[in-house]
């Protein structure tokens, strides 16, 4: 079972970060979607950019993210949340793509 991200474990989550770390990994994952990402986000950078979850999602989140501070998950919540979290990370991608693709056409 992988670590929740010190990140996630707080009770007011920041849904999708604008300082999501860069790595040598996040790097070269990102010069290797980045012409997909082009193609698919061309006419969706604004739409990608303002998503946000909706308000259920969102306090489903902050419940688990309390839970995984205090130490009491399930291991079935656990896992909810870890999808949580990779479904951050990914929405974090696809928004700093976004970002990029937008500053490129201003």
């Amino acid at each position: 079972m992988s670590p929740v991200p010190a990140a996630f474990a707080s009770h007011r989550l920041l849904w999708y970060g604008h300082n999501m770390a860069t790595t040598p990994a996040t790097t070269a994952f990102d010069r290797g979607v980045r012409p997909l990402l082009q193609i698919v986000l061309l006419d969706k950078a604004d739409a990608v950019l303002n998503f946000r979850p909706d308000p259920a999602l969102q306090d489903r989140i902050e419940e688990l993210a309390t839970k995984s501070t205090e130490g009491e998950l399930t291991a079935p919540e656990r896992a909810e949340y870890e999808g949580y979290v990779r479904a951050n990370k990914f929405i974090a991608i696809l928004q700093r793509q976004a970002r990029q693709m937008v500053g490129t056409t201003l």
